[in-house]
């Protein structure tokens, strides 16, 4: 829209953080309190630990049976204004379901929550893909990384709101049973953060819409050479660069994420740590991007070569799991380090990956191609996370579970490493495409 970053894309940059902030609070709301489903006598709600596996599930199933893909070729049909509205709608309607479901109670509450949260999950994902959408379009030709670093960070920042307000919202009790009201505040808080969302939402709306009209009026038939067409989506299928960019994004991000539901079976055994001492150390992944994802977002930016900041973090992420797989036994230390290697990492690969992909395809297709690595991400999670609990609940020994799991996580690093390497083959064998160039 802009070569230079005006005070008008850094205030729809304020705008589209808000929303993104609430949905990862949301989603991680109860991750920290988790402890109040493993007794369905210690809530009102009576949910037991595989009822709530059941409804964070939720979260992915419209994700991977299709609903990212249709919706990222809506997103580029209709808009970002249009679809980007429909489904922040629908991501609070989502949580207000699920909110509702745990105030209330009964039977019907679990069911009630589940589909809650596919629609909040769906609609999470599609309002994510507008918003990166978004930024890529108000920070092309400026501080693109930098703008999605910050968006990241701010988003994650969510994750460690949750982690860190939902135990002080719902104190930890001996022999308490807690009431509907008392289980639901975290999502009483996540419900007025989604308020707040929806209408910074709105505001980023105008702005968009005010910025489109001055476009129109300086480039009148660029609306026209940027329609959206349906065999545009086999281009993007076609194309190498998309697929490395979508395997490294599995591979990286089921490393770290999938690691983070089963961190507490990996890290107490490992390192002989009580569940509290391990909720703080993998709590450091998100409050390390805070800082670090805008940091490395500016540096690629500035001194481009964001395929080598790729191999870089594959090789953190990698280094990382090798101390969890091998460190001694019982060693606090190696697991903070691991930690501050993981957390490196995971600032790392996304501040350089996210803005890549608006140099591999034109703008008309940039939501459905962030849509199909979304969904590729999603298809890669859910069956990572899968593997990840057989393997554990498969191994007889304590010991030997954490190591087994991490030795597959080490796998993805190696395969991410590979996928990365390949990327940059691709880079220097392109160099118009400026993928190493700095912004």
């Amino acid at each position: 829209m802009r070569n230079k970053a005006s005070w008008l894309a850094w205030a729809a940059l304020a705008c589209l953080v808000v929303p993104m902030f609430a949905s990862y609070y949301f989603d991680d709301m109860f991750s920290s309190i988790s402890y109040l489903f493993e007794n369905p006598s210690l809530t009102a709600l009576g949910w037991d630990s595989a009822g709530y596996g059941l409804y964070t599930s939720g979260y992915s199933v419209l994700c991977v049976f299709g609903g990212l893909v249709v919706c990222g070729i809506l997103l580029d049909k209709w808009g970002v204004r249009i679809t980007g509205s429909i489904f922040v709608g629908m991501m609070v309607l989502g949580a207000g379901m699920v909110t509702g479901a745990v105030l209330r109670g009964g039977k019907a509450a679990l069911s009630v929550a589940y589909i809650g949260c596919m629609l909040f999950g769906l609609g999470s994902e599609i309002a994510g893909t507008a918003v990166t959408r978004s930024i890529a379009k108000w920070f092309r030709g400026g501080p693109m990384a930098l703008a999605m670093g910050l968006q990241l960070a701010i988003a994650r920042l969510g994750t460690a709101f949750a982690l860190v307000l939902s135990p002080k919202l719902v104190v930890q009790a001996e022999g308490h049973v807690y009431t509907l009201a008392e289980t639901a505040r975290p999502a009483l808080v996540g419900m007025g953060l989604m308020a707040a969302g929806g209408i910074a939402w709105a505001v980023f709306v105008a702005l968009d819409a005010a910025g489109s009209r001055k476009k129109a009026l300086a480039e009148p038939e660029a609306e026209d050479k940027e329609q959206f067409r349906l065999p545009d989506v086999l281009k993007v299928l076609g194309n190498k660069n998309f697929w490395l960019l979508g395997i490294l994004c599995v591979l990286f991000y089921s490393s770290i994420i999938a690691f983070k539901k089963f961190a507490g079976a990996i890290l107490v055994p490992r390192f002989d740590i009580p569940a509290s001492t391990a909720g703080w150390m993998v709590s450091m992944l998100p409050f390390s991007t805070v800082v670090f994802a805008p940091l490395f977002g500016l540096m690629v930016d500035k001194l481009g070569h964001g395929t080598r900041w790729m191999i870089a973090g594959a090789v953190l992420a990698l280094c990382a799991h090798l101390m969890l797989a091998f460190a001694p036994q019982g060693v606090p230390a190696w697991g903070y380090l691991s930690m501050v290697l993981l957390g490196f990492g995971y600032s790392l690969v996304p501040a350089a990956l996210w803005p890549s992909v608006p140099k591999i395809v034109p703008d008309k297709v940039l939501g459905t191609t962030f849509a199909l690595i979304y969904w590729i991400q999603n298809l890669g999670l859910l069956s990572f996370k899968m593997i990840a609990g057989w393997i554990l609940g498969a191994e007889t020994s304590a010991s030997s579970g954490p190591v087994s799991v991490e030795l597959m996580f080490t796998g993805l690093c190696i395969a991410a490493l590979v996928t990365a390497l390949l990327f940059a083959r691709e880079s220097s064998r392109n160099p118009a495409l400026g993928l190493d160039s700095p912004n």
